[in-house]
């Protein structure tokens, strides 16, 4: 919808170089004088109505610093979670004691011994150590998701602040023309100079906003370059991504019920705080070693096969209370999640569904009520005045900013819906 509104500035801009012309207020043809800078203008805005914004955030992705971090820290988690499914490291002693005895002999003692836990356990330890892998892996999704979609709104404002530099640069050579024209139709006696101030006025006001925006855009393309940890990024871009609202909202929300990451690493809390429960009632278990041992004294050698248990009788005390009491607390917060996801997708849904209606009411008053064209032929007809002519043009280019307005809008709030997506 903006595009259109881009060009439409660009068309009018040309036809009031023609009248200009016409009125011998210039004296140069349009072609000739104003070609090019209207003609690089107008190109810009067609040729960016042709990209995306995909390579960009698969480019922050690579480069986000905070991205990085949390990778390693997530490898580094998975490696800590392996850990301790593996048997203990055997234990070994070795003594040599001094004896006191009629032949003065000496004792040997060689003691090697192996820990290991009953293959239920084990096997425990392995179920839960993955869950709580792949538990790591969700919650990095979340934090990649969230990045993500700044980005993606952040390009979305730069995409709306390039369209408002875009147009606002058609709107300052149309006002220096204007304003020029004035000046010198003032100076032949054929304007007031009531008139004359006003295109003047309206020329400082336009180079005002134009570079209003300017200072917006670079404070908002800073916001992108650190996003993409530090590399440098011009986003000139006027178009939006890709996006487009589920035409079957109910559907759409059942679908990614099951694949947002938040929701998906909530689920995954709860399995792992039961897998919990049924590792802290096996650890009840006794723990069994087995080893070699021997003992020599003087000519007496003793050794053999050892065989020891332990019996946890008191280390392992409201253990299972705290991971029963961990389990529920991880259910409530999954039911609390759920219950405010629901809620948060269909007030936003319905959100995106006003707006797009709205951008779409605008675009058609856009359309029904663009009379330009009228205005250059009373204005050259002499019908109406230049502060009439000014009047009814900037209520044009107040519509035309509500247009935009509205699409970013639109665009912004779609992209927090289909944040899941990304």
């Amino acid at each position: 919808m903006v595009g259109v509104c881009e060009h439409k500035s660009c068309a009018h801009l040309s036809n009031f170089l023609k009248l200009l012309y016409n009125q011998k207020i210039i004296k140069t043809k349009p072609m000739k004088t104003f070609f090019l800078p209207l003609m690089y203008i107008c190109i810009s805005i067609s040729l960016n109505a042709q990209s995306f914004a995909d390579p960009l955030l698969i480019a922050i992705e690579g480069n986000n610093t905070r991205l990085k971090a949390l990778r390693l820290q997530a490898e580094s988690q998975k490696l800590d979670n392996k850990t301790n499914i593996y048997l203990q490291a055997p234990e070994g002693e070795f003594g040599y004691l001094w004896g006191n005895t009629v032949d003065n002999s000496n004792r040997i003692d060689i003691h090697i011994s192996q820990t290991f836990d009953i293959p239920t356990l084990s096997g425990m330890k392995g179920r839960l150590s993955d869950r709580q892998n792949n538990s790591v892996d969700w919650q990095y999704r979340i934090s990649r998701m969230e990045i993500l979609l700044q980005a993606k709104q952040i390009v979305i404002e730069l995409s709306y602040l390039n369209q408002r530099k875009n147009e606002m640069e058609v709107r300052l050579l149309h006002a220096q023309l204007l304003a020029q024209a004035l000046t010198k139709q003032f100076e032949s006696g054929y304007a007031n100079r009531l008139d004359h101030n006003k295109a003047y006025l309206n020329l400082a006001k336009v180079q005002n906003e134009l570079s209003k925006i300017l200072l917006e855009r670079q404070f908002v393309q800073a916001q992108l370059i650190r996003l993409n940890g530090g590399h440098e990024i011009d986003w000139h871009e006027t178009d939006y991504p890709m996006q487009y609202l589920p035409d079957i909202p109910d559907e759409w929300m059942a679908e990614n019920f099951h694949k947002d990451p938040r929701l998906v690493y909530s689920t995954q809390e709860v399995e792992i705080s039961k897998e919990n429960i049924h590792l802290q009632k096996a650890n009840r278990w006794p723990v069994f070693s087995v080893g070699y041992a021997s003992e020599k004294v003087g000519a007496e050698h003793f050794q053999g096969a050892v065989a020891g248990i332990h019996i946890p009788l008191w280390e392992n005390k409201n253990q299972i209370t705290k991971a029963k009491t961990i389990a529920l607390a991880a259910q409530a917060n999954q039911i609390d999640l759920q219950q405010q996801y629901q809620s948060m997708m269909v007030s936003l849904f319905t959100k995106v569904a006003g707006l797009q209606s709205i951008a779409n009411s605008y675009a058609e008053a856009m359309k029904a009520t663009h009379n330009i064209e009228l205005l250059d032929k009373a204005l050259q007809a002499g019908e109406i005045s230049v502060l009439t002519y000014l009047t009814e043009l900037s209520a044009f280019y107040e519509l035309n900013d509500l247009v935009m307005e509205a699409e970013r809008d639109f665009q912004l709030a779609l992209a927090e819906l289909l944040a899941v997506e990304l």
